[in-house]
């Protein structure tokens, strides 16, 4: 009588925990909007160090020492670097030749356009110009940056002061508003 009880008591615990495993789950859908309903990220990182390659050749280098994917928002999927980033892209030639630093970032994923704020360095090793701001969107489809802030722009021949840039990803071919400082040209370029 005693084994036959011991059986019955371990039937039904065999019985409750199958119930209680097939009862726990969850699609990836049903995870992803219980996440977003909590604005919680789908994913963390810390201290990333990301290589892009196109063709087997780097063409990028992203750090940052905190990383948050919000990729399971429906309208506007996001990635978020809340202490920083610094990407160093490199070119053709294997030098850096664009390094772009702050202090928080957004990048988002249907638009590919990144905001970055706090500190914003742009560094074109090439040409030896350097961005300063504090806030610089980023249009990566473009390949184009600007910004509405103060900025300042300093290159071999001149300081740039100013509220409002934009330019080619590399420093190039600029637009600044609002601006004080010497700026040197050739009469062919006025």
């Amino acid at each position: 009588m005693k084994s036959f009880l011991v059986n019955i008591y371990n039937s039904i615990a065999a019985i409750c925990l199958v119930a209680m495993f097939f009862s726990c789950t969850n699609t990836k859908k049903e995870v992803r909007d219980f996440l977003a309903d909590k604005n919680l990220p789908m994913g963390t990182a810390k201290n990333i160090y990301h290589i892009h390659k196109d063709s087997g050749k780097i063409t990028s280098k992203t750090k940052a020492p905190v990383f948050y994917d919000f990729s399971n928002r429906d309208k506007h999927p996001y990635n978020e670097f809340p202490k920083g980033i610094k990407i160093v892209s490199i070119s053709k030639n294997g030098k850096d030749s664009i390094t772009i630093t702050g202090n928080y970032a957004l990048t988002y994923s249907k638009t590919k356009v990144s905001e970055i704020k706090g500190n914003v360095v742009i560094t074109n090793h090439t040409e030896n110009s350097i961005l300063e701001t504090n806030q610089l969107f980023w249009d990566q489809k473009e390949h184009y940056f600007f910004t509405e802030d103060g900025f300042r722009l300093t290159t071999p021949k001149s300081v740039i002061n100013g509220f409002g840039f934009e330019s080619k990803e590399d420093l190039t071919k600029w637009i600044a508003k609002d601006i004080t400082g010497d700026v040197e040209a050739n009469q062919k370029e006025i």
